[in-house]
């Protein structure tokens, strides 16, 4: 019987779908998925349809979830301009977390998911190795009101928080724009068709400068490692696969892997590049008898094109996760053989020749 009850908010994300998986292997759970859409995460997962942006609707929703005890928040409402981003995100935090505290007695634990926009990665070179103590940047950041809203809302209550920061988080999702690994696979698999060598769309500044990667299933487990862990209550963690790297570094293997040659960078605008790739991507669909995602299902290029065109280091510090506990390290060319390898067993993307 299990003893503990995870509301997911983000379910459908790559974040949130492994989470699913890691809590459904772990045992000992109920899983509660919270969407606005109707969704199919397999057996032992409740969905409660419910829209965190409405405060009375997310009353109502989750009044029946009396039994809840740890919430994982993963979602994202997208808008055009970081400013306008503060206001509904950080609205969606507080209305689960309010209506949550009002029907569920037991709750334990809110988590909320960063990212290494905290440190301001977007914006241009930061300090490298980041660390959670590190001088915030100048605002707007949603993730600052929300993170300072919920220690707030702490403060002399039973239940704790934490938030954990990852960086390039590699998983398979369906409608997630912010999806590295499905960019590099679908760029690769294209560029393979037309009989092409696997060249870095990026500039060669990007390909040689540290960067890190995050198995969206290794952020899974340290999420419920954070979120069930006395030594993480009420404290922020970076969370990566432990060891930076150099895309020049691991091109050839991920080129191996997709059973491609690799060939040198040459940076090209995919957004434009990819623009007239529906069709073939139609055509390869039916040859391989591949799952019916359109492209813009899979992939949202204006994130891959800024991705591959960062030219310094992105890099942050484990130490704090390490003196938690925390010891897990994955290497970046084993992450990618086998997320690639589970795309085809999916049917997502064609085998290598």
């Amino acid at each position: 019987m299990a003893t503990k009850t995870a509301v997911i908010a983000g379910a459908l994300g790559i974040v949130g779908r492994a989470l699913v998986d890691q809590l459904r292997a772990s045992g000992g759970w109920d899983i509660v998925a919270l969407s606005r859409r109707t969704l199919d995460l397999g057996p032992g997962v409740r969905q409660v349809q419910v829209d965190l942006l409405d405060a009375d609707n997310t009353r109502k929703a989750l009044r029946e979830l009396d039994g809840a005890t740890h919430v994982f928040y993963a979602a994202y409402a997208a808008r055009a301009a970081a400013a306008e981003e503060v206001a509904p995100n950080l609205a969606m935090v507080v209305h689960l977390v309010e209506a949550l505290e009002a029907a569920a007695p037991r709750l334990a634990h809110v988590q909320l998911m960063q990212g290494s926009k905290w440190y301001g990665n977007h914006l241009g070179p930061y300090r490298t190795p980041a660390r959670e103590d590190d001088a915030r940047h100048m605002p707007p950041n949603f993730y600052y009101d929300q993170q300072d809203w919920l220690a707030a809302r702490q403060r002399g209550k039973r239940w704790s928080w934490s938030a954990l920061r990852p960086h390039c988080i590699c998983g398979f999702s369906v409608g997630s724009p912010m999806n590295h690994l499905m960019a590099l696979s679908i760029y690769a698999t294209i560029s393979r068709e037309l009989g092409l060598p696997l060249r870095f769309a990026g500039n060669a500044q990007a390909f040689c400068a540290l960067y890190q990667f995050t198995d969206a299933r290794l952020l899974a487990r340290a999420m419920e490692w954070a979120a069930t862990t006395q030594a993480c209550e009420n404290e922020a963690f970076n969370m990566t696969n432990g060891e930076p790297e150099r895309w020049k570094n691991i091109w050839p293997a991920i080129a191996q892997t997709f059973g491609m040659e690799p060939g040198e960078p040459q940076q090209v605008n995919l957004v434009r590049t990819m623009a007239d790739k529906e069709p073939l991507w139609a055509r390869m669909r039916e040859e391989y008898g591949l799952k019916p995602y359109t492209l813009d299902q899979l992939v949202g290029w204006p994130f891959a094109d800024w991705a591959y065109s960062a030219p310094y280091d992105q890099v942050s510090s484990l130490a704090k996760a390490r003196r938690a506990g925390w010891t897990e390290v994955l290497d970046a060319s084993d992450m990618f053989r086998d997320l690639i390898g589970g795309l085809v067993q999916q049917r997502v993307i064609p085998p290598p020749p």
